[in-house]
């Protein structure tokens, strides 16, 4: 499916969504000026009051504007946010909150697909697959950051592995250990720990409540920075819209990359989960990757990362060799559970019952 095609078939209060977040980016509605009345755009488009407002809604959620009560919508972003902050600026330290647990995926639906996986394939679920994956399941998780992160990427962009941790290390071998690794602090421990393993530099970056701290980012040197934009562990910051903007700003210097771990951001509460970066970048130097660990089990070691184009031959031709180190048993389960729609079925239910706070959420 083309680009134009999908944004024929999306909704049309994400393609209003876009619409605003474009001319707010673009300066055409500045940082703090009103926004449309409900009223006036629902005329001009011909779309009803309710799918402006949902429009509305999710600009809110991403940080692009806020509604003041009685007046409307003003636009919240600011193309100067970020490094334009002076040096010695008050940095507000991250706010540390607990690890919150997440329900595992049904362990019914999980059983069948089992089952339905034995039936169908019998011995062949035992074969080896090909280095960078399963065709199959690179091809299902493709479709589906489509249709869930405006990510559109071939399945021959997508490698699977075991894991987030052997991702790590994988990216540090195939972008090179004699690199500087700019990571957030605090972050995820197995971060810092696996690139210090690998005898990479690392350089930390104090988090602030809306992300990275602005001063600390503008005077980094690295040359990759690794990023958690929703929901850093164990800070459980958010980096806002602008502020997303801000770290693909930085990333516009030759040679530089940025890797974004998106990990637990399909549980967002918002209407939609956040912009990626990588749907976000102009230049395609955005690797995106994300697990499954908390969307269906801890113990369910398999993750993937998506390369741009850019940078596909390159990992092809020197990492390309290695095996795949998840078992092809594993990657038809999580084929079919994708295909099936009991992977998002999943998930909504679980986003539906955070909302009202269900004690009993995931169950079924």
């Amino acid at each position: 499916m083309s680009r134009k095609e999908s944004r024929v078939n999306e909704p049309a209060y994400i393609r209003l969504y876009k619409k605003l977040r474009d001319d707010i980016v673009e300066g055409v509605y500045p940082h703090g000026s009103r926004l449309p009345s409900k009223r006036l755009l629902s005329e001009e488009t011909g779309l009803s009051a309710v799918t402006v407002e949902h429009a509305y809604e999710l600009l809110c959620d991403e940080g692009y504007a806020f509604a003041r009560e009685r007046s409307g919508y003003f636009a919240a972003f600011s193309p100067s946010d970020g490094f334009a902050a002076a040096p010695d600026h008050v940095k507000r330290p991250a706010i540390v909150k607990p690890a919150e647990e997440r329900p595992e995926f049904p362990f019914s639906v999980w059983s069948k697909t089992v089952r339905r996986i034995l039936s169908d394939y019998g011995e062949a679920a035992l074969d080896k697959t090909e280095n960078k994956g399963s065709p199959e399941l690179r091809r299902a998780i493709s479709l589906y950051l489509a249709r869930n992160r405006d990510i559109r990427a071939d399945a021959e962009q997508i490698v699977i592995g075991s894991g987030a941790e052997h991702i790590y290390g994988l990216l540090t071998e195939f972008l090179g250990r004699g690199r500087a690794y700019a990571i957030e602090s605090p972050s995820y421990e197995k971060i810092e720990q696996v690139y210090r393993a690998e005898d990479a530099h690392i350089e930390l970056l104090p988090l602030c409540r809306d992300g990275i701290d602005s001063a600390a980012l503008a005077a980094c040197k690295a040359d990759v920075l690794h990023t958690t934009p929703y929901r850093s562990y164990p800070s459980g910051v958010t980096a806002t819209a602008s502020k997303r903007h801000e770290y693909l700003r930085w990333a516009q210097r030759e040679g530089r990359l940025i890797i974004e771990d998106d990990f637990e951001s399909e549980f967002s509460l918002a209407s939609k989960p956040g912009e990626t970066l990588f749907a976000m970048s102009k230049k395609e130097n955005v690797i995106y990757l994300n697990t499954f660990s908390k969307t269906i089990s801890p113990s369910l070691r398999v993750g993937y990362f998506v390369l741009p184009p850019s940078l596909t031959r390159a990992f092809d031709e020197k990492c390309g060799f290695y095996s795949c180190t998840v078992s092809t048993f594993e990657q038809l389960i999580l084929t079919e559970l994708i295909n099936s729609g009991d992977f998002e079925r999943h998930i909504n239910r679980v986003r539906r019952a955070m909302r009202k706070g269900d004690p009993g959420i995931g169950v079924i």
